[in-house]
């Protein structure tokens, strides 16, 4: 994922809102959410290029997802894919803190990531491209966004979904709204860049929410909301390089006891 807007035990009647976009080279081969035959209680993205996924949930209320921390001076490929991180967490039965702090220890072999995930007891964060060695974090309830900087960098788009995110209260919410809150194809002025330390003609054309471009942009949009039953409900949204939607993925279910 390049872009993550959550509300985490905010709203009255759902614990979990999420929207999340994924950008990526439209030539790397994708195959859309689905459970997976060999795993059939994971509900996931799949990346046939390396083999993992960069977000996913499972019957039993593991969460998982990853996004790349952009540093153009880190652009050596890594001994490790990061799409292993979140399948490693979605296939075991550890702790998100105990996954978390075990991975600590190897977190160098893979190029900068963002990680979140979550249990039924709570939910974590974790970077490996802090500017000092930091310890993985529990997330109080709250608002947050995450994009290929630390969690709230408040790069445009983040800070423009959150407002958007905080704005869905009190009532029901759909899959439509939660997915304009990561719809945005506008650019952000080169001075807001600028403040975040992002400059260039690249930086203008990523810092949209939703991204069009013929070699590399926004291939998914999955929303995700999860009520105070357990009834957990997902959608994803497949686009081709013209920004034009060419596959829907829903599936609703109860998380398991």
């Amino acid at each position: 994922m390049c872009l993550i807007l959550f509300s985490y035990r905010q709203h009255p009647r759902y614990p979990l809102l999420l929207a999340a976009n994924r950008d990526e080279f439209h030539a790397r081969p994708t195959q859309s959410a689905r459970f997976w035959p060999e795993r059939p209680k994971l509900l996931a993205g799949r990346d046939l290029q390396a083999g993992g996924t960069w977000m996913g949930i499972t019957r039993n209320g593991r969460f998982a997802a990853v996004t790349n921390f952009r540093d153009p001076e880190r652009t050596r490929a890594a001994p490790r894919s990061r799409g292993d991180l979140t399948l490693g967490f979605l296939e075991g039965d550890e702790s998100p803190a105990s996954y978390l702090h075990r991975l600590s220890a190897s977190a160098g072999e893979y190029a900068g990531f963002n990680l979140l995930l979550g249990d039924r007891a709570g939910l974590w964060y974790y970077s490996n491209s802090a500017p000092t060695p930091s310890a993985p974090q529990q997330l109080q309830p709250g608002t947050y966004g995450l994009s290929n900087a630390l969690l709230d960098t408040p790069w445009p788009k983040v800070q423009r979904g959150k407002q958007a995110l905080r704005s869905l209260t009190g009532g029901a919410v759909d899959h439509s709204q939660l997915a304009e809150v990561v719809a945005s194809g506008e650019l952000a002025e080169q001075d807001e860049l600028a403040e975040v330390g992002l400059h260039g003609e690249m930086d203008q054309m990523l810092s949209a929410q939703f991204i069009v471009n013929e070699a590399y942009g926004t291939r998914a949009t999955t929303t995700l909301w999860q009520d105070q039953e357990g009834m957990t409900s997902w959608r994803e949204l497949s686009f081709d390089a013209g920004g034009n939607r060419v596959d829907r993925v829903t599936e609703q279910f109860l998380l398991e006891r």
